[in-house]
């Protein structure tokens, strides 16, 4: 499809009659079942029935997709109040990650109590998989051609070495502007990784899951701050406080655990 006289990729993944698929929801499936899969299998090197994770999913999913629209839906509130008719409709995007995270975390909470399962066993496990979720769910983001930062030149984006369809993407509105979503995609995809080797370190049981929030919170802190399009309280960015809540809670919870006894079984450990 062409803009202008720059090239952008199609929305529309396959168009059935009148129904159109968009890249943006095969793109979110996508990382979910990835996500899924690797959950999966390091639930059953760590002793949890493959199906615990499936079902997990099937509860989880849904309720996040609902907390994800409707945390951006109250933060947009000025525009939906008058358009109603578009608060259901996500093919655009205008689902949030932390309100995502929220409604995934709660579910977690409610499914390990009555399933009589651990908590943050159940999150250590998940932990890369979540940020690896988020890591392809920008891209999504890149299809839509929405989460871009403030303008710049093409010959910026040409000094990354990035291809030329991201580059030509990142055309809108008559200007170029940062790939804000591939910044904080790969450095989810780094987070994977390093969360993957410090699964080997044994940490105690909680802190995998609470250095996943320290290190999305992080990266996202210093994106957010190069976004046009941030969900604002005032004068301030909603995501950069979520980002350094985030930050300090987990560091306190980390420390907190440790010393009420909290956290004495290792990651390795049953």
């Amino acid at each position: 499809m062409l803009l202008g006289s720059v090239p952008h990729l199609d929305r529309v993944f396959v168009q059935l009659g009148p129904f159109s698929i968009y890249w943006y929801g095969v793109i979110i499936g996508t990382g979910v079942l990835l996500a899924l899969l690797l959950a999966v299998r390091e639930g059953e090197r760590r002793g949890v029935p493959k199906d615990t994770f499936v079902d997990v999913v099937l509860f989880a999913v849904p309720i996040a997709i609902l907390c994800a629209r409707t945390y951006y839906v109250i933060f947009e509130w000025s525009y939906y109040s008058a358009h109603p008719d578009q608060i259901i409709n996500i093919r655009q995007g205008g689902l949030a990650i932390h309100g995502g995270l929220i409604g995934a975390i709660a579910t977690g909470i409610v499914f390990a109590r009555r399933r009589g399962l651990s908590f943050w066993k159940l999150v250590d496990i998940a932990a890369p998989s979540i940020l690896l979720g988020q890591a392809i769910g920008r891209w999504g983001n890149f299809m839509n051609q929405e989460a871009y930062g403030g303008e710049v030149s093409r010959s910026f984006l040409e000094s990354l070495h990035l291809p030329g369809f991201i580059i030509n993407q990142m055309y809108i509105e008559g200007a170029y502007h940062h790939p804000t979503f591939l910044y904080e995609s790969l450095w989810s995809f780094t987070g994977v990784v390093l969360l993957l080797l410090l699964r080997r370190a044994n940490l105690r049981r909680g802190e995998l899951f609470f250095t996943y929030l320290i290190w999305y919170s992080i990266g996202r802190f210093f994106v957010e701050g190069l976004r046009t399009d941030s969900l604002m309280l005032g004068p301030l960015r909603i995501a950069q406080v979520i980002s350094i809540v985030l930050i300090v809670g987990s560091i306190i919870g980390i420390i907190i655990r440790r010393k009420m006894g909290y956290a004495n079984k290792r990651y390795l450990e049953g």
